[in-house]
């Protein structure tokens, strides 16, 4: 399963700069990757597992702006088409069940 974090928070005040900031690092210290600019991702073992993950997304979430998620599933992740651009190389973002570091 992978859970997918889209947001889009206000930058106009110093506040909103901060609580951005606070949002997206914590989105990196709960090991999401980003994919794409206000887009992260995240691998979960199960969909309890992601949903559990969803959860403490939304205890750090700021009060302003709109933040999504979707669980969706590797198959589905992994049917996604590049129009444009290329695939990050992370580790974190293949599908493969073994990871050797």
């Amino acid at each position: 399963m992978r859970l997918i974090v889209f947001f889009d928070l206000p930058v106009t005040t110093d506040k909103n700069r901060r609580d951005y900031r606070q949002f997206r690092k914590n989105l990196l210290n709960e090991g999401f990757l980003m994919i794409q600019e206000s887009v992260y991702v995240r691998v979960a073992v199960n969909k309890q597992s992601a949903e559990f993950l969803e959860k403490r997304v939304g205890e750090f979430c700021p009060s302003q702006g709109l933040i999504q998620t979707l669980i969706v599933t590797e198959k589905q992740y992994t049917s996604m088409h590049f129009l444009s651009g290329e695939a990050k190389k992370d580790v974190r973002n293949t599908n493969d069940r073994l990871v050797v570091i």
